[in-house]
């Protein structure tokens, strides 16, 4: 638009009809060009659109890096997220249709996975590919995928759509850890990062582990990386786990101290190998106690990290003093519950604790022939779901009693 002074009206009713027709592109300031010349950034799905009377003298001018908005700068990735619908939808645009666009949502390298209830409207299937390319242009991505519900297959498979892209593999990096898997195929649980972080932390230096459930190596890689442990056994049946997995401790270096054993892990042939069972499978893992106590080292024992849900009243009861032996628990990382985890072991989370450890001590006995010592370290909540629901994980020592 010439910006002569005596064109500036002409110039001010082109960006009030381009503002009217939600054709301004309001992430972007208007700009001066060569030739004294002032541009008005417009939506290039619009352009097809654009029918300019013959008194507004205008040519298209492409801008490679046009300066950002002022409010555009100020806005978060939902508001910029929603701006951008609002002006692809136009006069369609409803509140209806503001309730389907999400506020949150995964990244994963240059994917977003988006809620599975997010763009469910009708409106939105009509607008078919134009959709997901202003939803991956306005969060900086390249591809878009939804997630659905876990499939009930007994391996957590996701049900998860690619709307933009072709392929559903990426990286994730926590703590240093390279993760890879592909989200159409794999889950991936942002919320156990407190205990993928704790597991990083404990003294497994010259230990060997089995991983019962190593999933795609949640928590096979943080032993390996950074807690130092000799060698694991990583045992997972679901064969697109397995794959991210070994991609993965390729990707760390890790994969000369690992075995994965692929298949149903109460077949594990191993027996008397380890120091450490991880058993992080919920809601439980006791399936798995008998293979634990097989394949902890006969003669010395081993310690397990044993992961269950265990329900809460939500009735406010007292809490118990730590008792010796039993460290005090930690706050969690929140999914979808709001509550807050105190600082001490609440009853029913220790008449949990107390229950298997005598379970485990009984299951050892019975397996040797001979007596066994359990002893509670730890309670750790690693995070809770509604209605009052918590994921622990017990660290419980068990030693042979020496005759």
């Amino acid at each position: 638009v010439p910006a002569l002074a005596t064109e500036q009206q002409l110039a001010q009713r082109l960006r009030e009809h381009l503002e009217k027709e939600h054709m301004l592109d309001g992430r972007y300031r208007l700009q001066q060009v060569p030739g004294g010349r002032v541009a008005l950034p417009v939506l290039e799905q619009k352009l097809s659109q654009l029918c300019l009377a013959p008194e507004m003298p205008c040519e298209l001018v492409w801008i490679q890096d046009p300066v950002p908005s002022r409010a555009s700068r100020r806005r978060t990735p939902a508001q910029t997220l929603r701006d951008e619908l609002r002006r692809l939808l136009g006069g369609s645009w409803s509140e209806e249709l503001e309730w389907d666009v999400p506020h949150a949502w995964q990244r994963h390298g240059d994917l977003v996975l988006l809620g599975d209830d997010s763009f469910r409207a009708a409106p939105w299937e009509r607008l078919g590919p134009a959709l997901w390319e202003t939803v991956a242009s306005a969060l900086g991505a390249r591809r878009v995928a939804r997630r659905g519900r876990v499939l009930p297959d007994g391996m957590r498979t996701p049900s998860v759509t690619l709307l933009l892209g072709q392929d559903g593999w990426v990286e994730h990096v926590d703590n240093g850890i390279r993760y890879t898997f592909d989200v159409t195929k794999c889950m991936f649980s942002p919320g156990n990062i407190t205990e993928k972080l704790r597991v990083a932390s404990l003294p497994c230096s010259g230990e060997v582990l089995v991983d019962l459930y190593a999933g795609i190596g949640y928590f096979t890689l943080p032993f390996l990386v950074h807690a130092g442990a000799a060698f694991v056994h990583a045992c997972e049946w679901n064969v697109h786990a397995v794959e991210a997995l070994r991609r993965a401790l390729v990707l760390n270096r890790v994969q000369d101290r690992c075995r994965v054993h692929h298949g149903d892990s109460r077949q594990l042939e191993l027996q008397d190998t380890a120091d450490r069972v991880n058993l992080g499978l919920i809601p439980s893992s006791e399936e798995g106690w008998p293979v634990a106590c097989r394949v902890l080292k006969k003669d010395t024992g081993g310690v397990l990290h044993i992961h269950h849900n265990v329900e809460t009243p939500p009735a406010p009861t007292p809490v118990l003093p730590v008792e010796r032996g039993s460290p005090e628990v930690q706050h969690p990382t929140e999914d979808t519950g709001k509550e807050t985890v105190g600082a001490k072991v609440r009853p029913e989370w220790q008449r949990w604790a107390e229950a298997t450890a005598a379970r485990i001590q009984g299951l050892l006995a019975e397996l040797h022939g001979q007596p066994w010592c359990t002893s509670i370290l730890h309670v750790e909540a690693v995070k809770s779901y509604a209605p009052h629901v918590h994921h622990l994980v017990l660290d419980l020592e068990c030693r042979p009693v020496l005759p």
